[in-house]
């Protein structure tokens, strides 16, 4: 995978989990994954995932149900924040992305989405340090929570789209940290 596949692949996951499915700015990708083109420009083996996926946006009205139940209103059935799984706390993420020069709002930085969107702004705006930047936002902000918040959202959706989608985000977050360690790996071998 070339690292602007990365970008791509974390911009469009994070996209996905950050946005409501009724949202114009969600509506062309679900429009892709509908007609079969996204997985066609999808970076990562994961066709038969993607066939799935492009059955369960069929339904359209029942996504939006299972987000608002999933991720929605008063008291959502899964919490989409690190700081609800682990004890990183919101604020440490910010610093960790302030610290990079990433722009940030008064909205939480320590959701899913925005830690996926995260990487991809890393991916394309960072300095030299990029891949450690990275590493470091999956090593310490991502990946020591994403196995249970993607285990919740299996669990508790109702629709096939959101369980399909945390197996292809599952799948694509291994590709995604193999592909840093190898590049970290490259970076040292090069000093």
């Amino acid at each position: 995978m070339m690292m602007n596949e990365f970008s791509i692949v974390c911009r469009l996951l994070g996209t996905i989990f950050q946005r409501e499915p009724a949202d114009p700015i969600l509506s062309p990708i679900i429009a892709m994954i509908g007609d079969g083109k996204l997985s066609a420009l999808w970076p990562l083996e994961q066709d038969e995932l993607f066939n799935t996926l492009k059955h369960s946006v069929k339904d359209l009205a029942l996504v939006k149900t299972d987000y608002q139940t999933l991720f929605g209103g008063e008291a959502p059935a899964v919490s989409i924040y690190a700081h609800d799984y682990t004890d990183i706390k919101e604020e440490d993420t910010r610093q960790f992305l302030v610290a990079r020069g990433m722009p940030v709002t008064e909205s939480a930085t320590d959701s899913f989405g925005a830690l996926l969107l995260a990487a991809s702004w890393l991916e394309d705006n960072s300095a030299q340090d990029e891949i450690l930047a990275q590493t470091q936002l999956f090593d310490e902000y991502l990946l020591p929570w994403a196995g249970a918040f993607l285990g919740k959202v299996e669990a508790h959706a109702t629709s096939g789209f959101y369980r399909t989608l945390a197996a292809i985000t599952r799948g694509a977050l291994s590709a995604l940290h193999e592909e840093l360690l190898d590049d970290e790996t490259n970076d040292a071998e090069e000093e």
